[in-house]
Protein backbone atom coordinates (compact mmCIF):
# COMPACT_ATOMS: atom_id res chain seq x y z
CA UNK A 1 0.00 0.00 0.00
CA UNK A 2 2.56 2.31 1.29
CA UNK A 3 3.94 2.46 -2.77
CA UNK A 4 0.33 3.95 -4.08
CA UNK A 5 0.88 7.32 -1.72
CA UNK A 6 2.72 9.91 -2.32
CA UNK A 7 6.40 10.22 -1.05
CA UNK A 8 7.84 13.65 -0.17
CA UNK A 9 11.50 13.66 -0.86
CA UNK A 10 12.53 12.80 2.20
CA UNK A 11 11.07 9.68 2.50
CA UNK A 12 14.25 7.65 2.71
CA UNK A 13 15.09 9.70 5.52
CA UNK A 14 12.30 8.49 7.54
CA UNK A 15 13.46 4.95 7.10
CA UNK A 16 16.82 5.68 8.25
CA UNK A 17 15.69 7.26 11.62
CA UNK A 18 13.00 4.68 11.81
CA UNK A 19 10.65 6.36 11.18
CA UNK A 20 7.34 4.71 11.71
CA UNK A 21 4.96 5.73 8.26
CA UNK A 22 1.46 6.16 7.93
CA UNK A 23 -1.19 7.23 5.39
CA UNK A 24 -2.05 11.03 6.32
CA UNK A 25 -4.30 12.25 3.08
CA UNK A 26 -2.43 10.22 0.57
CA UNK A 27 0.99 10.82 1.68
CA UNK A 28 3.46 8.50 3.49
CA UNK A 29 4.58 10.28 6.22
CA UNK A 30 6.28 9.19 9.56
CA UNK A 31 3.76 9.75 13.08
CA UNK A 32 6.64 9.22 15.01
CA UNK A 33 10.20 7.87 15.60
CA UNK A 34 11.04 7.45 18.87
CA UNK A 35 7.66 7.85 20.67
CA UNK A 36 4.82 11.06 20.22
CA UNK A 37 5.34 12.32 24.00
CA UNK A 38 9.26 12.04 23.87
CA UNK A 39 9.30 13.99 20.53
CA UNK A 40 6.61 16.68 22.33
CA UNK A 41 9.00 17.06 25.08
CA UNK A 42 12.48 17.14 23.01
CA UNK A 43 10.48 20.20 21.16
CA UNK A 44 9.25 22.24 24.33
CA UNK A 45 12.13 21.94 25.71
CA UNK A 46 15.10 21.48 23.15
CA UNK A 47 14.35 21.07 19.51
CA UNK A 48 12.49 18.75 17.43
CA UNK A 49 13.29 18.61 13.56
CA UNK A 50 10.49 17.88 10.96
CA UNK A 51 10.12 17.14 7.22
CA UNK A 52 6.72 19.08 5.98
CA UNK A 53 7.47 18.84 2.71
CA UNK A 54 3.84 17.84 1.63
CA UNK A 55 3.16 21.18 2.41
CA UNK A 56 2.20 23.47 -1.06
CA UNK A 57 3.79 26.06 -2.09
CA UNK A 58 2.17 28.45 -5.07
CA UNK A 59 4.23 31.32 -6.44
CA UNK A 60 1.96 34.81 -7.31
CA UNK A 61 4.15 36.93 -9.03
CA UNK A 62 2.86 40.12 -11.81
CA UNK A 63 1.69 43.41 -11.60
CA UNK A 64 -1.38 42.95 -10.01
CA UNK A 65 -0.38 40.07 -7.59
CA UNK A 66 -1.24 41.91 -4.58
CA UNK A 67 -4.08 42.90 -5.78
CA UNK A 68 -5.11 39.52 -6.55
CA UNK A 69 -4.22 38.18 -3.18
CA UNK A 70 -6.63 41.54 -1.86
CA UNK A 71 -9.09 39.79 -3.21
CA UNK A 72 -8.79 36.05 -2.47
CA UNK A 73 -7.66 36.62 1.08
CA UNK A 74 -9.87 38.30 4.42
CA UNK A 75 -6.72 39.20 5.72
CA UNK A 76 -4.88 42.93 4.60
CA UNK A 77 -1.64 41.64 2.41
CA UNK A 78 -1.02 45.24 2.01
CA UNK A 79 0.84 45.65 5.24
CA UNK A 80 3.28 42.83 4.25
CA UNK A 81 6.42 44.39 3.21
CA UNK A 82 9.56 42.21 1.49
CA UNK A 83 10.65 39.53 4.73
CA UNK A 84 6.98 39.70 6.21
CA UNK A 85 4.95 37.04 6.28
CA UNK A 86 1.32 37.08 6.47
CA UNK A 87 -1.20 34.33 7.46
CA UNK A 88 -4.61 34.80 6.10
CA UNK A 89 -7.30 32.89 5.48
CA UNK A 90 -8.57 32.07 2.47
CA UNK A 91 -12.72 31.83 2.37
CA UNK A 92 -15.76 31.16 0.10
CA UNK A 93 -18.17 33.87 -0.58
CA UNK A 94 -20.60 32.28 1.73
CA UNK A 95 -17.70 32.93 4.68
CA UNK A 96 -16.58 29.34 5.14
CA UNK A 97 -12.98 28.40 4.23
CA UNK A 98 -11.47 27.11 1.52
CA UNK A 99 -7.96 26.91 3.02
CA UNK A 100 -5.29 29.03 5.73
CA UNK A 101 -1.61 29.66 4.95
CA UNK A 102 1.39 31.61 4.90
CA UNK A 103 2.03 34.66 2.52
CA UNK A 104 5.58 35.45 2.15
CA UNK A 105 6.10 38.52 0.94
CA UNK A 106 9.15 38.48 -1.29
CA UNK A 107 10.80 40.59 -3.80
CA UNK A 108 7.96 41.53 -6.32
CA UNK A 109 6.50 38.34 -5.87
CA UNK A 110 4.43 35.75 -2.61
CA UNK A 111 5.01 32.70 -1.80
CA UNK A 112 2.28 31.27 -0.28
CA UNK A 113 2.52 28.41 1.85
CA UNK A 114 -0.76 25.97 1.59
CA UNK A 115 -1.83 22.98 3.64
CA UNK A 116 -0.93 19.23 1.91
CA UNK A 117 -4.69 18.04 1.56
CA UNK A 118 -5.57 21.23 -0.33
CA UNK A 119 -2.93 21.76 -3.09
CA UNK A 120 -4.88 21.13 -6.32
CA UNK A 121 -7.72 22.45 -4.34
CA UNK A 122 -5.65 26.24 -3.66
CA UNK A 123 -3.88 26.19 -7.12
CA UNK A 124 -7.35 26.09 -8.77
CA UNK A 125 -9.09 28.93 -6.80
CA UNK A 126 -6.51 31.45 -7.23
CA UNK A 127 -5.56 30.39 -10.47
CA UNK A 128 -9.77 31.18 -11.46
CA UNK A 129 -9.65 34.36 -9.36
CA UNK A 130 -6.56 35.37 -11.52
CA UNK A 131 -8.38 35.26 -14.78
CA UNK A 132 -9.62 39.14 -13.49
CA UNK A 133 -5.99 40.31 -12.86
CA UNK A 134 -4.10 40.21 -15.84
CA UNK A 135 -0.44 40.23 -15.98
CA UNK A 136 -0.50 38.01 -12.92
CA UNK A 137 1.10 33.99 -13.18
CA UNK A 138 0.34 31.34 -10.53
CA UNK A 139 2.48 28.67 -10.47
CA UNK A 140 2.32 25.71 -8.34
CA UNK A 141 5.99 24.66 -7.23
CA UNK A 142 4.99 22.17 -3.96
CA UNK A 143 6.54 19.71 -6.95
CA UNK A 144 10.22 21.34 -6.75
CA UNK A 145 10.07 22.44 -3.45
CA UNK A 146 11.22 20.67 -0.04
CA UNK A 147 10.40 22.01 3.08
CA UNK A 148 11.59 21.36 6.95
CA UNK A 149 10.90 23.13 10.14
CA UNK A 150 12.85 23.05 13.17
CA UNK A 151 11.40 24.18 16.25
CA UNK A 152 12.01 24.53 20.13
CA UNK A 153 13.80 26.80 22.50
CA UNK A 154 17.25 25.53 21.49
CA UNK A 155 16.33 26.05 17.56
CA UNK A 156 18.21 29.18 16.72
CA UNK A 157 21.83 27.75 18.49
CA UNK A 158 21.79 25.11 16.11
CA UNK A 159 20.60 26.89 13.24
CA UNK A 160 23.25 29.39 13.38
CA UNK A 161 25.93 27.03 13.28
CA UNK A 162 25.15 26.43 9.76
CA UNK A 163 24.59 29.98 8.74
CA UNK A 164 26.13 33.20 8.71
CA UNK A 165 23.21 34.87 8.33
CA UNK A 166 22.00 36.67 11.74
CA UNK A 167 19.47 34.67 12.65
CA UNK A 168 18.63 36.81 15.97
CA UNK A 169 17.95 39.86 13.42
CA UNK A 170 15.02 37.59 12.04
CA UNK A 171 11.87 38.71 13.38
CA UNK A 172 8.56 36.68 14.45
CA UNK A 173 6.79 36.12 11.19
CA UNK A 174 9.41 37.44 9.32
CA UNK A 175 11.43 35.39 6.53
CA UNK A 176 14.74 35.96 4.14
CA UNK A 177 15.93 34.82 0.78
CA UNK A 178 18.89 33.37 -0.51
CA UNK A 179 20.61 31.91 3.46
CA UNK A 180 22.99 29.65 2.74
CA UNK A 181 22.38 27.31 5.24
CA UNK A 182 24.98 24.41 4.78
CA UNK A 183 26.28 25.12 1.36
CA UNK A 184 22.49 24.85 0.29
CA UNK A 185 20.52 28.23 -0.49
CA UNK A 186 17.54 28.32 1.15
CA UNK A 187 14.03 30.56 1.77
CA UNK A 188 14.24 30.57 5.69
CA UNK A 189 11.11 31.73 7.68
CA UNK A 190 10.19 31.92 11.38
CA UNK A 191 6.67 31.48 12.48
CA UNK A 192 6.11 27.65 13.35
CA UNK A 193 3.13 25.68 14.49
CA UNK A 194 3.94 24.62 18.02
CA UNK A 195 4.39 27.13 19.99
CA UNK A 196 7.77 27.48 20.24
CA UNK A 197 10.12 29.25 18.03
CA UNK A 198 11.42 28.08 15.27
CA UNK A 199 12.19 27.84 11.83
CA UNK A 200 10.83 26.59 8.27
CA UNK A 201 13.59 26.18 5.48
CA UNK A 202 12.94 25.89 2.07
CA UNK A 203 14.98 24.49 -0.80
CA UNK A 204 15.05 22.15 -4.04
CA UNK A 205 13.51 19.01 -3.22
CA UNK A 206 16.67 17.73 -4.63
CA UNK A 207 18.30 18.95 -2.03
CA UNK A 208 16.04 18.26 1.17
CA UNK A 209 17.40 14.90 2.33
CA UNK A 210 20.93 17.20 2.53
CA UNK A 211 19.33 19.57 4.35
CA UNK A 212 17.61 17.37 7.06
CA UNK A 213 21.02 16.03 7.61
CA UNK A 214 22.99 18.79 7.79
CA UNK A 215 20.43 20.23 10.50
CA UNK A 216 20.28 16.92 12.37
CA UNK A 217 24.25 16.78 12.17
CA UNK A 218 24.58 20.18 13.64
CA UNK A 219 23.03 19.33 16.91
CA UNK A 220 26.30 19.32 19.60
CA UNK A 221 23.89 18.31 22.96
CA UNK A 222 21.23 20.43 22.24
CA UNK A 223 18.59 17.72 22.12
CA UNK A 224 17.44 17.99 18.65
CA UNK A 225 15.49 14.65 17.77
CA UNK A 226 13.86 13.85 14.11
CA UNK A 227 9.53 13.90 14.59
CA UNK A 228 6.67 12.68 13.41
CA UNK A 229 2.86 13.95 12.83
CA UNK A 230 2.02 12.56 15.89
CA UNK A 231 3.69 15.28 18.32
CA UNK A 232 3.16 17.55 15.46
CA UNK A 233 -0.26 17.92 16.26
CA UNK A 234 0.01 17.68 19.65
CA UNK A 235 2.42 20.46 20.15
CA UNK A 236 -0.16 22.57 17.88
CA UNK A 237 -3.26 21.94 19.87
CA UNK A 238 -1.78 22.94 23.22
CA UNK A 239 -0.88 26.21 21.54
CA UNK A 240 -4.49 26.10 20.30
CA UNK A 241 -3.51 26.59 16.90
CA UNK A 242 -6.03 25.73 14.00
CA UNK A 243 -5.78 22.95 11.68
CA UNK A 244 -8.23 23.05 8.61
CA UNK A 245 -10.07 19.98 8.24
CA UNK A 246 -10.88 20.41 12.10
CA UNK A 247 -10.83 24.05 13.15
CA UNK A 248 -11.48 25.45 9.77
CA UNK A 249 -13.37 24.02 7.07
CA UNK A 250 -15.91 25.45 4.31
CA UNK A 251 -18.89 25.63 7.31
CA UNK A 252 -16.88 27.29 9.38
CA UNK A 253 -15.64 30.62 8.77
CA UNK A 254 -12.85 32.59 10.84
CA UNK A 255 -14.97 34.49 13.21
CA UNK A 256 -16.65 31.47 14.35
CA UNK A 257 -12.88 29.63 14.94
CA UNK A 258 -11.85 32.85 16.78
CA UNK A 259 -9.94 34.29 14.17
CA UNK A 260 -11.53 37.69 13.54
CA UNK A 261 -8.22 39.28 14.05
CA UNK A 262 -7.35 38.41 11.11
CA UNK A 263 -10.43 39.63 8.77
CA UNK A 264 -9.52 43.02 7.77
CA UNK A 265 -13.05 44.26 6.92
CA UNK A 266 -11.00 47.62 7.08
CA UNK A 267 -8.44 47.06 4.26
CA UNK A 268 -10.23 49.33 1.75
CA UNK A 269 -10.82 47.08 -0.61
CA UNK A 270 -13.23 44.32 -1.80
CA UNK A 271 -12.52 40.61 -0.52
CA UNK A 272 -14.13 37.42 -1.19
CA UNK A 273 -16.79 36.80 1.84
CA UNK A 274 -16.90 40.06 2.54
CA UNK A 275 -20.38 40.49 2.46
CA UNK A 276 -20.76 37.16 4.29
CA UNK A 277 -17.97 37.74 7.10
CA UNK A 278 -19.50 41.20 7.85
CA UNK A 279 -23.25 39.95 8.19
CA UNK A 280 -22.20 37.12 10.57
CA UNK A 281 -20.63 39.76 12.57
CA UNK A 282 -23.72 42.12 12.56
CA UNK A 283 -25.91 39.50 13.61
CA UNK A 284 -23.69 37.69 16.01
CA UNK A 285 -22.20 34.29 15.47
CA UNK A 286 -24.56 31.22 16.49
CA UNK A 287 -21.67 29.10 17.26
CA UNK A 288 -17.78 29.62 18.66
CA UNK A 289 -15.02 27.66 19.08
CA UNK A 290 -13.80 27.55 22.50
CA UNK A 291 -11.60 25.37 24.69
CA UNK A 292 -12.38 22.58 27.19
CA UNK A 293 -10.62 20.72 29.87
CA UNK A 294 -11.75 17.78 31.43
CA UNK A 295 -13.28 17.77 34.84
CA UNK A 296 -13.97 13.98 34.74
CA UNK A 297 -10.99 11.89 33.22
CA UNK A 298 -12.01 11.07 29.83
CA UNK A 299 -9.89 11.66 26.51
CA UNK A 300 -12.33 13.72 24.23
CA UNK A 301 -11.38 12.95 20.48
CA UNK A 302 -12.13 14.75 17.26
CA UNK A 303 -15.76 14.53 16.38
CA UNK A 304 -17.06 13.64 19.52
CA UNK A 305 -20.30 14.88 20.59
CA UNK A 306 -20.84 18.10 23.40
CA UNK A 307 -24.10 18.35 25.18
CA UNK A 308 -25.24 20.64 27.94
CA UNK A 309 -24.32 20.25 31.59
CA UNK A 310 -27.44 18.64 32.45
CA UNK A 311 -26.91 15.78 29.71
CA UNK A 312 -30.34 16.44 27.70
CA UNK A 313 -28.95 18.78 25.09
CA UNK A 314 -26.47 18.18 22.08
CA UNK A 315 -25.08 21.37 21.86
CA UNK A 316 -22.01 20.56 19.71
CA UNK A 317 -18.71 19.00 18.83
CA UNK A 318 -15.08 18.25 19.40
CA UNK A 319 -12.77 19.67 16.71
CA UNK A 320 -9.43 18.28 18.31
CA UNK A 321 -8.95 16.42 21.56
CA UNK A 322 -6.25 15.00 23.42
CA UNK A 323 -4.08 14.26 26.36
CA UNK A 324 -1.55 17.68 26.46
CA UNK A 325 1.82 16.30 27.19
CA UNK A 326 3.02 19.61 28.82
CA UNK A 327 -0.15 20.42 30.91
CA UNK A 328 -0.57 17.09 32.54
CA UNK A 329 -4.97 17.63 31.29
CA UNK A 330 -7.07 16.21 28.98
CA UNK A 331 -8.19 19.01 27.02
CA UNK A 332 -10.16 19.69 24.02
CA UNK A 333 -11.48 22.54 21.44
CA UNK A 334 -15.10 22.86 20.31
CA UNK A 335 -17.58 23.90 18.47
CA UNK A 336 -20.74 25.54 20.82
CA UNK A 337 -23.03 27.90 20.78
CA UNK A 338 -22.55 31.24 21.61
CA UNK A 339 -24.65 31.24 24.95
CA UNK A 340 -22.31 28.16 26.31
CA UNK A 341 -18.90 29.40 25.24
CA UNK A 342 -18.15 31.62 28.60
CA UNK A 343 -15.13 30.12 30.36
CA UNK A 344 -16.35 28.33 33.47
CA UNK A 345 -19.74 27.05 31.55
CA UNK A 346 -19.94 23.59 32.31
CA UNK A 347 -20.71 21.17 29.47
CA UNK A 348 -20.38 17.55 28.57
CA UNK A 349 -18.32 15.33 26.69
CA UNK A 350 -19.75 11.91 25.07
CA UNK A 351 -16.93 9.55 24.99
CA UNK A 352 -17.82 5.79 24.80
CA UNK A 353 -21.11 6.00 25.44
CA UNK A 354 -20.83 7.66 28.65
CA UNK A 355 -21.20 11.21 29.25
CA UNK A 356 -17.87 13.19 31.70
CA UNK A 357 -17.78 16.88 32.97
CA UNK A 358 -15.73 19.31 31.25
CA UNK A 359 -15.48 23.22 31.48
CA UNK A 360 -15.01 26.05 28.99
CA UNK A 361 -11.42 27.26 29.84
CA UNK A 362 -9.17 30.10 28.13
CA UNK A 363 -7.09 29.24 24.85
CA UNK A 364 -4.69 29.50 23.77
CA UNK A 365 -3.76 26.58 26.85
CA UNK A 366 -0.13 26.39 26.44
CA UNK A 367 2.04 29.48 25.72
CA UNK A 368 5.91 29.86 25.87
CA UNK A 369 7.28 32.13 28.02
CA UNK A 370 9.93 35.01 26.63
CA UNK A 371 7.56 34.86 23.40
CA UNK A 372 9.77 36.15 20.43
CA UNK A 373 7.99 39.94 19.30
Amino acid sequence: MAEELKKTPLYEIYLKYGGRIIDFSGWALPVQFSSIKEEHHACRKAAALWDVSDMGELLIEGPGSLDLLQFVMVNDISKGYVGRVVYSPMCYPAGGVVDDMMVICLKDKYLLCINAGNIDKDYDWIREAAKYFPGVTVKNLSKETAEVAIQGPNSERIMQRLTKYPLNELKYYHGAEHVDVGGIDTLVTRTGYTGEDGFEIYCKASEGPALFEIIMEADDGDGLVPAGLGCRDTLRFEASMPLYGQELDEKHGPLEAGLGRFVAFGKGTYFVANKALMEQREKGLAAKLVGLEMVEKGVPRTGYKVFSECGCTEIGYVTTGSYAPTLDKYLAMAFVPVDLSPVGTKVRVEIRGKKYLAEVVKMPFYKREGKKK
